[in-house]
């Protein structure tokens, strides 16, 4: 049986494909896309939000529904408190 060679992906280019993907330019539209989708008749976020403040948030697919539209504002947030801690040093 042959064996399968991995290669090593160089850690300059991940650092280039983070710095990528945690630009503004990236994580703006993805909040707003994937954050507030579906936009009519009401943002699944809004709706997860309030079935949170009401308890109601029970079943395993409406808890993955909230974790799913959330996560890019959590990015986001972290990126917003990356920069506002290098600037201050």
């Amino acid at each position: 049986m042959a064996s399968i060679k991995q290669v090593p992906i160089p850690l300059s280019l991940t650092g280039k494909l983070m710095k990528k993907l945690l630009s503004y330019w990236f994580l703006i539209p993805l909040a707003l896309l994937l954050g507030f989708a579906p936009f009519f008749p009401q943002p699944h976020i809004v709706e997860k939000i309030g079935m949170l403040r009401a308890g109601t948030l029970k079943k395993p697919v409406d808890i993955f529904h909230l974790f799913w539209h959330v996560w890019p504002f959590v990015l986001l947030a972290y990126r917003i408190f990356r920069d506002i801690g290098q600037k201050r040093r």
